[in-house]
């Protein structure tokens, strides 16, 4: 009997350690509020950034943005912000800075930039 408590004992203190995976969930938290502006990068021949308007949102609470198009909710799970409803449904965004959102493409980092309090 002592033996089968042992190893209940020894099961459940794995289930913790091995239970939720460490990576892709992070802390849950928010990003700044505000107005977010997104663009392309330019090149050196002219404009640093070719702003794509389409693309813009703004931060209106803790959970909540907006876009021209509609309203919606995100999650934020540790340095990835997920659109979970409204125009932006699936969208995701690797959180750089307090200010620098950069869209993910596949998982990636991809082209598109987000800047906060820019426009």
């Amino acid at each position: 009997m002592a033996a089968k408590m042992r190893l209940i004992a020894c099961l459940a203190v794995a289930a913790l350690a091995f239970g939720v995976p460490a990576s892709g969930q992070g802390q849950i938290g928010t990003i700044e509020r505000g107005q977010y502006t997104c663009e392309l990068p330019g090149d050196a021949s002219g404009a640093v950034g070719i702003h794509q308007p389409q693309e813009d949102f703004r931060i209106a609470s803790a959970s909540r943005y907006r876009a021209d198009n509609g309203d919606g909710t995100y999650l934020r799970r540790g340095d990835v912000v997920t659109m979970t409803s409204g125009p932006r449904n699936g969208a995701q965004y690797a959180v750089i800075s307090a200010n620098f959102l950069r869209k993910l493409e596949g998982g990636a980092p991809g082209r598109l930039r987000c800047i906060r309090g820019q426009r």
